[in-house]
């Protein structure tokens, strides 16, 4: 990077650089504007236009003043969801619907009339437990479980539509202040700064209201750097979903940042339900909750008061899009985990990734050259850390041009992989979305000649600035462009990659230095004619598929791929991992990264994960340790730093702070049987591994606001240690009548209590539960790959009936073997009556694991038995090899050597 070049990078990040002006707040966005300061049309539903097919039911929705028509269609999906579309009934052109995030057309369950009356529809599906009840006078739509209305939409009368217009005819200058005066609206024109967005297709902004009846508690809606439970925002900006790069982002803000899932949760001790807005359009949400309230006194209009009664707890929804149709999906649960495998039949499940990717990854931006890459490498053996890929930012290509290595730095890349290889581990090298403008440059002049590049509102090509200078963007919304982007990954195209070098997407928003808060133009033109404007949030998406294809090609499609994300959308989870981006090096992004990564979780982006230790500054050694520790607790694992920043390889810092970063990663590794396992889960049930509290212990109402501790998946609680200095950690352990044993020292506590924890800086607060079974893998390792060649334990922790169960899932950890030969193997264990059985889950794998149960350690054995035996095809034989821990109640049986792929039990006498 030239040095002049390199000055503006830094800027272009420095904290330094007052970035908040950059962005706008609600109050400068013209839809928001006009959407909460115009006076609301009622439109009412004509009953008499009802049409019920196939499909579902249709019915016609006009305005009586302008005698404007809108197209309502409702359609009941056979696991639990309702889907509710608004369009134009007679466009004078189509209007965007969002393409690529659903997984395929959902099956409809067929309606039927229920109950017809002068002023109100109700249709009913599936075995009666469900309708939808429409209201004319006023408008209204109930959605109804059982007897009790769940959710209302259009409740305050706040359906809103702008019909799409022509072009309005030059005005005379006589009619200037008026033409002023509907530009202060931004109808046709919009100014921010010294950006001019012209809009060719006119106001197009869509808006509707919802409530949800008995919930106070809402989550979902990443990404903000905020509290995982959604705030009321009657006191400030609404949430704002807007992919955009926000550099060391404020916290505890609603400003959109580089993804969007508008999926929202709500929840009670007796349902959970969700709402899925599917728009890609700048999106904002009002979010108004009300607890159960006092006695109200209700009164007519001219007469004295009738009764008091109590108000009910509701949350109100108020959501405005900026451009495209309404189309919105009511998720009605009733449980957390069926409002999660519903919105994954919809746009799709987690990607199940290969095991490498559970390990942990070195990144800097950026690594010097080879021989500092082979010295990092080094590194990590000669102090026993395990870990699996190094990371290459921008600076390792040739002035900034992807898919390219820069020739003195770089000069054997090939020669780089299989040196890494060697050792059992992977590459990652970033490839952004930009292609520097370069007329010598072959891809800039393939991608230019193919069509391949988005354009500017006057039809050429669009030209903004990033990292290389002058760039154009490639527009992945186009089907050809992704299948040229994805071409470029093939060993033969991109020189000097390996089948061991994955990807890395940043800056996919998309970033634009030089545009309007720091993104693309909304009036730029894609494929097919459309505005960015309309599918701005799908922009990454889009980058992320067509990568992911490249490399799913590169492999003749037998290969898992990895790539990660910086920007995504709904359906992004069955592409790879994302993270939360450029943060700060401070207490306070660490703690934060707890509840954005819960808010990931609960829309179903599992694999996610935040930069260990902070992007940008430089962490203290304390504060280094503790991101460690909790980023080893969570899905993606990641160390990440900033060119400016000072070098923090873990053995940087002295060796009481290298032992116990060793530790917290060495135990990372240990359990990654589990966290495979749990992805497993999450791929073919969209259980996320990441859980908050309330998701395994729905009725306990004290779990509803706890964001500093979670589950990992249902048998482990962590509660990382997120405050510097401190020597004590208050924890809450929920469950009456739960058992809950300290992963380190085997000690019991009940649940239904706030322990306070002693701490060290070599604490690392983590409890299994009392009824489960974890998977571990002992000794130490140096990556996966060598993690694979030893045994497993079990740690076996009671319950109050003594009993626990767990499952393992096994493939061989890469490939696609185990979707299209069944290649795998999902072992259960069970514990009753102090018999451990180890059995088949699912008959239908067929892997063959060879792998070895080493040892078994149950806790929670008050007694010291007389005898423990082991019985493998009907052969029984005594355990010789077991130690019972009177004061721990912990009874550890060790030298079994038993094939985890094979059927047997340990009886405990």
């Amino acid at each position: 990077m030239a040095d002049e070049t390199l000055g503006s990078a830094v800027e272009s990040v420095d904290p330094g650089v007052d970035e908040k002006t950059r962005f706008k707040k609600c109050d400068q966005i013209a839809f928001y504007r006009r959407q909460k300061q115009e006076h609301v049309k009622q439109y009412l539903p004509l009953l008499d236009t009802v049409k019920i097919t196939e499909e579902g039911a249709q019915l016609e929705l006009q305005d009586p003043v302008t005698m404007v028509k809108l197209l309502l269609q409702v359609c009941a999906i056979k696991d639990g969801t309702v889907r509710l579309k608004i369009d134009e009934l007679k466009p004078i052109r189509e209007r965007y619907k969002v393409s690529d995030v659903l997984t395929g057309q959902p099956v409809c369950e067929r309606l039927k009339v229920v109950r017809r009356e002068k002023n109100s529809l109700t249709l009913g599906w599936g075995l009666g437990q469900y309708q939808l009840r429409v209201n004319t006078h006023p408008f209204l739509l109930e959605v109804l479980c059982g007897e009790e209305v769940t959710v209302t939409l259009n409740p305050n009368g706040w359906l809103y539509f702008e019909t799409l217009q022509h072009p309005p005819k030059p005005r005379l200058v006589a009619e200037s202040n008026e033409r002023e005066d509907e530009d202060t609206m931004g109808l046709w024109k919009e100014t921010f700064e010294e950006f001019v967005d012209i809009k060719a297709n006119g106001p197009s902004s869509v808006g509707l209201d919802m409530r949800l009846h008995g919930f106070s508690h809402v989550y979902g809606l990443p990404e903000h750097a905020d509290s995982f439970q959604l705030k009321d925002t009657r006191d400030g900006e609404a949430y704002r979903l807007y992919n955009l790069d926000v550099f060391g982002y404020d916290l505890h803000s609603r400003l959109g940042l580089y993804g969007s899932v508008p999926l929202l949760l709500a929840h009670k001790p007796s349902r959970s339900i969700g709402v899925f807005w599917l728009n890609a359009s700048e999106t904002l949400l009002d979010v108004h909750t009300s607890e159960d309230g006092p006695l109200s006194t209700v009164e007519g209009a001219s007469s004295p008061p009738v009764k008091r009664r109590k108000i009910p707890a509701h949350t109100d929804l108020h959501w405005m899009s900026e451009s495209g149709v309404i189309d919105t999906f009511i998720l009605l649960g009733p449980t957390p985990s069926q409002v999660f495998s519903q919105y994954a039949e919809l746009t799709g499940y987690q990607a199940m990734p290969p095991l490498f990717s559970l390990g942990y990854h070195q990144c800097r931006w950026n690594y010097k050259d080879e021989a500092d890459v082979k010295e990092v490498d080094a590194g990590f053996d000669r102090h026993g850390i395990p870990y699996d890929v190094i990371w290459l930012d921008i600076e390792h290509t040739n002035g900034k041009r992807y898919f390219t290595w820069d020739p003195s730095l770089f000069p054997d890349p090939v020669g780089l992989q299989r040196h890494l290889q060697e050792r059992g581990r992977k590459m990652v090298v970033i490839s952004d979305p930009h292609f520097k403008i370069d007329p010598l440059w072959r891809l800039y002049c393939e991608a230019k000649q193919g069509g391949h590049f988005v354009k500017d509102r006057e039809g050429g090509l669009y030209d903004g600035s990033c990292w290389p200078g002058n760039s154009c963007y490639v527009d992945f919304s186009s089907p050809k462009a992704r299948a040229w982007y994805s071409s470029l990954f093939a060993l033969d195209k991109y020189k000097g990659s390996t089948e061991s070098l994955f990807v890395w997407n940043d800056m996919n928003e998309p970033s634009v230095f030089s545009g309007p808060e720091k993104t693309m133009p909304k009036d730029a033109v894609h494929y097919g004619g459309w505005e960015h404007r309309e599918l701005h949030n799908l922009y990454g998406f889009y980058q992320h598929l067509a990568t992911v294809e490249g490399l799913m090609s590169r492999s003749g499609g037998s290969e898992r791929p990895f790539v990660l994300s910086r920007s995504f959308f709904a359906g992004s989870q069955r592409l790879g991992a994302v993270w939360t981006g450029d943060n700060l090096a401070t207490w306070e992004y660490l703690k934060i990264s707890i509840p954005m990564l819960l808010s990931l979780s609960v829309v179903g982006v599992a694999f996610c994960g935040a930069d260990v230790g902070g992007f940008f500054q430089d962490p203290e050694p304390e504060l280094l340790v503790r991101w460690y520790q909790a980023g080893a607790l969570q899905p993606f694992f990641r160390g990440h730093s900033a060119l400016q920043t000072k070098r923090r390889e873990p053995w940087l810092f002295g060796e009481a702070v290298t032992a116990a970063i060793r530790s917290a990663v060495q135990q990372r590794y240990r359990l990654l049987p589990y966290w495979y396992t749990l992805f497993h889960h999450a791929h073919t049930s969209a259980q996320p591994p990441l859980r908050p509290l309330w998701v395994e212990f729905p009725r306990e109402q004290n779990t509803f606001a706890v964001e500093h501790e979670y589950m990992i998946g249902r048998a482990l609680l962590a509660c990382p240690v997120t405050d510097p200095g401190v020597t004590e950690v208050k924890i809450l352990l929920p469950g009456t009548g739960e058992s809950w044993y300290d992963v380190h020292t085997a000690q019991v506590y009940r649940g239904g209590r706030t322990l306070s924890l002693p701490v060290t800086l070599d604490t690392v607060p983590l409890f299994q539960r009392g009824g489960t079974v974890v998977p571990r893998k002992a000794g130490s390792c140096s990556c996966t790959a060598d993690l694979q060649k030893l045994p497993f334990i079990l740690t076996v922790a009671l319950d109050s009936k003594d009993s626990a169960e767990g499952e393992l899932y096994l493939d061989d950890g890469h490939s696609f073997s185990f979707r299209d030969r069944k290649q795998f193997a999902l072992r259960r264990f069970s514990l009753k009556r102090g018999c451990l059985l180890n059995c088949c889950a699912d008959d239908t794998g067929q892997f063959d694991s060879r792998g070895i149960v080493q040892s078994v350690s149950f806790l929670g054995v008050k007694r010291k038995p007389s005898a423990v035996t082991v019985q493998i095809s009907g052969v029984r034989k005594n355990c010789t090899e077991f130690q019972h821990l009177e004061g721990q109640h912990q009874l550890t049986v060790g030298g079994l050597d038993l094939d985890v792929g094979k059927d047997w039990e340990i009886r405990i006498l």
